[in-house]
């Protein structure tokens, strides 16, 4: 192997936005995207199509830097980017002069044959978040990854690599932040000082360029937004898609589907959503239906529909070697599917037997393959869920010499599943005119937020696993996944009764609420574990679904600045310690205000840590003082949840589904704290896109302990509120011999709740 190290600089020119540095090795460039955000590629051969999977901006026009004999200096207004010049290394400050990043002054860039790396000096208390759906700790340090999207059946709670690739973390050292987007799709590798004796940080890809994404604001927050203005954030997504989802390898009937749907309604568990799996197809050829078990495609909707249920069917990637199926015919005619160089379609064997795989790279295959879906639409199924695209092929890797498009399998195996729910996302909106289509994918890239939920594939049943479930989807949220799931109960083996309670609690709280499993395994339905056991998993179902204004309003907040439903800890207490402490990891914020302590099923007292601020019980209001751990009750009907201080959560009576209006009331909770807050509230119709014309509901609402006032702004935006009366409940305000005041026409003396109608005006309470 040869090792080539980049060497000095022979020239700089700046050649209108980017900033040109060659070297006998190499060329440089660096844009300015923002003034938080610089880019850096190093290539050896120069493509000036430079394009990219995840990336939807443009660098700025404009950037200043000076050079001298030793160095050239690029600034923004956040960042400092020192660029010396023998030999060639990159260096970041913020814009006050401290270090951020550095590269290994020895070392640097540097080639290994094809494959390109990039060392850094790593900081003595340097932490590093992120990467996505990732085994191991919180924090990263000490281990090492690799990114090559793969079909990881049976995988332990220590395994990598797994099904995503998001080359992006946070690093955190002496009280500063910076982030990182490696953008190559590549077979890549993330080591955090595993190799060195923690003397280097490093990171690479096995071909392609040095290409990354330097962010430099300083909050976890701001750079998460900074990198999801970079790489797309989320639309709003279906209403019944937060709902209650019931699935299964297989429902091998619609007698059975049925069955499942009339079951929920007649124990009046809430429920939206119901899966067919792969048994629906007839032989597993996709867009089609087994006539014998499923003949009445539209029929069996039609009935799930009269009871509030939406139907969700499974699509894989690979099309049956089968003349006379409309997708193979079409396909061979048109020359869709992946080849080997000599122009021979490539072959492999999955569900249907022999198949060929379509080049989702090219826009005219995207667009075949959206429309296939009419064979799903037209019965109108509403949801989409993309598996087995990493791709894969019984477990293997596809041979290296496959080519899609102009691309040969390794450059881009990480981005093949992203494609495919931006084909699938593409084409179901065009097929459901103005109705929002929920797709979900297995394998996924940087940016896969613009088109598809996530879940983090065969996980199973056994309690480390619903732990690391936790860390993964909170992982995930700090790479731009908002609408993550896990399979609650796991899908390979067993559970427990305990196990699959306690996963039913913790799936509340999960931004997708979704029970799956395998077949040959039990059957995971609420009734399946005893009435006892069926009633705790009823009860918290129905708490998910009072929440879902609460919920709704924070994929609201994910889809306007990045901002994810389940948050690690690190995000809001990022200089707390504690919360990368094994004990606390798996800790998160559900929202702005819910803090979740997961817990394992056989512990029925959990040592919870609440970080600096003041916080409540959910389930009994009992209030604690933060920035320490406690000793907490840990009942399989109650796991533990905190509120902090002065939260303010929107709720609803108890529904059976998204589609039923309710009883109109929208119950507005306030918790008392010594600090003002607020909460932006969000509606709209939950199915449309009418929202991007202005017909939402969303207002501001206040609560200032200052003034004793708790304030809702004047609505914003036309849509009509399906809750056409508020009530305020309090918990923890001590003083309320003054009574509740609206506008001070209005007084319920000695209460802790007052009902009124929902104005669109400016409502003001005293209390």
């Amino acid at each position: 192997m040869q090792t080539e190290i980049l060497g000095n600089i022979k020239s700089v020119n700046k050649r209108g936005n980017v900033l040109i540095i060659k070297t006998n090795e190499a060329v440089a460039r660096i844009w300015v995207y923002d003034n938080s955000i610089i880019r850096i590629n190093v290539s050896k051969s120069l493509d000036e199509n430079d394009t990219s999977f995840a990336v939807i901006q443009n660098p700025a026009n404009r950037f200043d830097y000076t050079e001298s004999a030793d160095e050239v200096v690029l600034t923004t207004s956040v960042l400092k980017l020192r660029v010396s010049k023998s030999p060639l290394r990159f260096n970041f400050y913020t814009a006050g002069g401290k270090v951020l990043s550095e590269d290994d002054e020895r070392f640097g860039i540097n080639w290994q044959d094809e494959r390109v790396i990039n060392y850094r000096k790593l900081h003595l208390d340097e932490k590093f978040i992120g990467l996505g759906e990732k085994t191991g700790n919180l924090n990263r340090r000490g281990s090492s990854y690799v990114n090559w999207n793969t079909d990881a059946a049976l995988h332990g709670v220590d395994a990598d690599p797994l099904y995503k690739t998001f080359p992006f973390f946070i690093g955190l050292h002496s009280g500063l932040t910076y982030g990182l987007f490696f953008d190559n799709t590549h077979k890549s590798y993330f080591d955090f000082g595993a190799t060195t004796d923690e003397q280097m940080s490093w990171f690479g890809a096995d071909g392609g360029d040095m290409n990354y994404y330097f962010f430099g604001a300083q909050s976890v927050t701001k750079i998460m937004e900074d990198y999801t203005w970079l790489t797309g954030r989320m639309e709003m997504p279906p209403l019944w898609s937060l709902g209650y989802q019931q699935c299964r390898w297989s429902y091998m009937s619609a007698a059975e589907v049925l069955d499942i749907a009339e079951n929920f309604r007649k124990e009046k568990i809430p429920a939206d959503v119901i899966y067919c799996d792969i048994d629906y197809m007839d032989e597993f050829k996709i867009f089609t239906w087994n006539k014998e078990t499923f003949p009445d495609p539209k029929g069996l909707i039609d009935k799930l529909k009269a009871i509030n249920f939406r139907l969700v069917t499974i699509v894989d990637p690979g099309i049956k070697i089968e003349p006379g199926y409309k997708q193979y015919d079409e396909g061979v005619a048109n020359g869709y599917f992946a080849t080997y160089p000599n122009g021979k379609k490539y072959v492999a064997n999955v569900w249907p037997g022999r198949c060929h795989f379509p080049d989702f790279f090219r826009e005219d295959v995207r667009e075949w393959w959206g429309a296939s879906f009419t064979a799903l639409t037209e019965p109108c199924v509403e949801g989409f869920w993309n598996d087995m695209n990493e791709p894969a092929a019984w477990g293997q890797n596809i041979p290296w010499m496959v080519k899609f498009g102009e691309h040969y399998m390794p450059e881009v195996r990480n981005a093949y599943g992203m494609q495919m729910a931006r084909a699938t996302y593409e084409g179901t909106k065009r097929l459901l005119g103005n109705k929002r289509p929920f797709v979900l994918t297995r394998a996924a890239y940087s940016g896969t937020q613009r088109y598809s939920a996530v879940w983090t594939g065969d996980n199973s049943a056994y309690d480390a696993h619903m732990l690391l479930g936790q860390r993964m989807v909170n992982s995930l949220g700090i790479t731009g996944m908002s609408l993550i799931g896990v399979d609650i109960g796991g899908f390979t083996g067993d559970p427990t009764p305990a196990l699959m309670v306690r996963w039913n609690s913790l799936g509340v709280y999960t931004p997708m609420f979704r029970n799956h499993a395998m077949q040959g395994t039990k059957m995971r339905e609420p009734w399946c574990w005893g009435k006892e056991n069926e009633a705790i998993i009823k009860k918290d179902i129905e708490l998910r679904y009072r929440l879902l204004p609460y919920i709704y309003s924070g994929f609201y907040q994910s889809h306007k600045t990045g901002m994810p439903l389940s948050r690690t800890l690190a995000i809001n207490y990022t200089n707390d310690e504690n919360v990368f402490d094994v004990k606390y990891q798996n800790q998160f914020l559900f929202g702005d205000a819910i803090l979740v302590a997961p817990v394992e099923s056989t512990k029925f007292i959990e040592d919870v840590y609440l970080p600096a601020d003041e916080w409540y019980r959910l389930s009994t209001d009992e209030k604690f003082t933060g920035g320490r751990s406690i000793i907490a009750d840990a009942p399989l009907t109650d796991l533990p949840v905190f509120i902090k201080a002065g939260a303010i959560i929107p709720m609803q009576n108890i529904i059976q589904s998204t589609n039923e209006k309710g009883d109109g009331i929208l119950e507005i909770n306030v918790w008392y704290g010594n600090e003002a807050n607020s909460f932006v509230y969000y509606e709209d119709d939950g199915l449309t896109y009418d929202y991007e014309k202005g017909d939402y509901y969303k207002r501001v609402i206040s609560f200032d302990p200052g003034k004793r006032m708790i304030s809702f702004s004047e609505v914003e935006g036309s849509f009509v509120s399906k809750y056409d009366k508020i009530k305020l409940v309090l918990h923890g305000f001590t003083t309320n011999t003054r009574g509740l005041k609206i506008k001070g026409t209005m007084k319920v003396s000695g209460s802790q709740a007052l009902t009124f109608a929902n104005d669109r005006l400016m409502i003001k309470i005293e209390y």
